[in-house]
């Protein structure tokens, strides 16, 4: 066997093992993900901005509107977590573009950054985490202190939650010229909090139930930008995070205007990938994005067993 090879087979024992462990943190939930369990599927539209074009020539620029499939979703492997549940936090934010010429996902979530930056270090953090060590692994791993020092209160509704892309890319403008970048996913109607007492306060599933009732009255609007790297920034790891001073774009309005009705069947069947790019869209060298892509594709092999 080539040394290639070798390390293939390397990387998927490393991807297995950290389902393994994810399943002996948030127990075994059949036809459930392996993290962020507790979700729903939603429809949507997608608009872009007049200059969403000028910075990327993806089919999903051009101004047209563009249907969505969406879903938000809690944090762990727990289906029944409550969602005022500390451990709820970061909730996250997948989105599937259907455009004329194929699809392309982004996947993100309500965290500006990530606690490790390779799937080697979060199988060590996954193993913390299930041996009640993470302040040791912590010591060792600053973006993880990091990451488990910084407040994460529960928001008002998931109309008042911020989501942020992990991982950077690489943009094509229509000249070919390249800039690397980050999605950031801002709601229009404010970005709200409850405090600790309010949400201890609230039902075990008020999340989700609140987004039902303001669908009833109209979209749920966010607006989907850009954070565009500068030439000293790091663009191929996921736990440097880049000033705020950095320009942005706007790309764009997103708008979830219904639950999918088959929202359940949807979720076991749906895998949201940040591979699944499109013309215009290229991976950055960031290891993680890979990573995350087998690690998604182990866990929907185990919910949708043949």
């Amino acid at each position: 066997m080539t040394t290639a090879a070798h390390t293939t087979a390397d990387k998927q024992k490393i991807y297995e093992e950290i389902i393994d462990v994810l399943a002996t943190i948030f127990g075994k939930h059949a036809g459930y993900r392996s993290v962020h369990a507790k979700g729903v599927v939603c429809k949507g539209s997608f608009v872009a901005m007049p200059d969403a074009l000028k910075f990327c020539r993806a089919p999903h620029f051009t101004g047209a509107s563009i249907p969505l499939t969406l879903r938000l979703s809690d944090f762990t492997g727990i289906p029944n977590l409550p969602d005022a549940d500390p451990n709820a936090s970061p909730r996250g934010f997948a989105v599937r573009f259907h455009t004329a010429v194929g699809d392309t996902d982004i996947v993100g979530h309500s965290y500006n950054g990530f606690p490790v930056a390779s799937a080697e270090e979060f199988l060590g953090f996954a193993k913390a985490l299930a041996s009640n060590t993470v302040e040791a692994f912590a010591a060792e791993h600053a973006a993880t202190a990091l990451f488990a020092s910084t407040p994460k209160p529960t928001p008002e509704s998931f109309a008042n939650e911020t989501f942020y892309g992990v991982n950077a890319f690489r943009f094509f403008n229509a000249s070919g010229e390249m800039k690397h970048a980050r999605y950031q996913i801002v709601p229009y109607a404010g970005d709200k909090r409850l405090t600790k007492e309010e949400a201890e306060a609230k039902g075990p599933n008020f999340l989700f139930e609140e987004l039902a009732e303001r669908l009833k009255k109209g979209p749920v609007e966010y607006l989907l930008v850009v954070q565009v790297a500068d030439a000293t920034d790091n663009v191929n790891d996921a736990t440097s995070m880049w000033p705020d001073s950095r320009a942005k774009i706007e790309l764009g309005k997103i708008s979830i205007t219904a639950i999918d009705e088959e929202s359940k069947s949807s979720e076991k069947k749906l895998i949201f990938d940040p591979v699944h790019l499109i013309d215009g869209i290229e991976l950055s060298d960031d290891p993680l994005i890979l990573a995350r892509s087998a690690i998604y594709s182990v866990s929907y092999s185990r919910r949708n067993p043949t």
